[in-house]
């Protein structure tokens, strides 16, 4: 069977919030923050548009897995998948990370708020979003259901189109209601040292 058929080199999906917490602190580990993926994601490339560079298709070779073409009727598939891909699929960003924009959203700690971070400070240092500490704040009136906390998800999946989203850059992000679990949301753990 060819690798790209192997459903146990995808990612997690259908995961809402608290099982993402659930699975991470089971494992010993954590959920990062929003300016912890942020800052992963950029793989040392302070500033770039996008987690290889600022050229989308640097010698017409897709990155990462996003959608190409027209969202939501046309999907040229240029990076030869139509939903998500394995794990690996792409070369590695400068920390040798994998996937850390497209494939899947990623839920990270913070809680959402539309604001998002205090512009003043750079984001990648902060260790949480300071704007925000209780679920009654990330609820975005006039959107139902109001009443249910948002969690910042990051990084993009393979659903996101120029024409649409653009979200698989590293500065992107995203509120999504923390009961949700969908095709292109999944996590990743991080053990914090010292």
């Amino acid at each position: 069977m060819a690798i790209h058929a192997r459903r146990d080199r995808h990612p997690v999906v259908h995961v809402a919030y608290e099982d993402a917490q659930a699975y991470a602190a089971r494992a010993g580990k954590e959920l990062p923050t929003e300016a912890e993926c942020e800052f992963a994601a950029r793989g040392g490339l302070e500033g770039a548009v996008f987690a290889w560079g600022d050229e989308q298709f640097p010698d017409r070779k897709a990155m990462a897995n996003s959608w190409q073409g027209e969202f939501p009727w046309q999907n040229l598939k240029l990076d030869g998948f139509e939903g998500t891909s394995p794990v690996g699929s792409f070369p590695p960003n400068g920390y040798g990370l994998h996937d850390m924009t497209g494939n899947v959203w990623e839920w990270t700690c913070d809680f959402f708020t539309p604001s998002g971070l205090d512009q003043t400070e750079n984001p990648c240092c902060g260790p949480r979003s300071p704007h925000v500490a209780s679920p009654e704040e990330t609820h975005v009136h006039g959107q139902h259901p109001e009443h249910i906390p948002r969690r910042v998800i990051k990084g993009g999946s393979h659903l996101c189109a120029p024409n649409y989203c653009l979200r698989y850059r590293p500065a992107a992000r995203q509120g999504e209601a923390v009961d949700t679990s969908t095709s292109h949301i999944g996590f990743r753990c991080i053990v914090r040292t010292g």
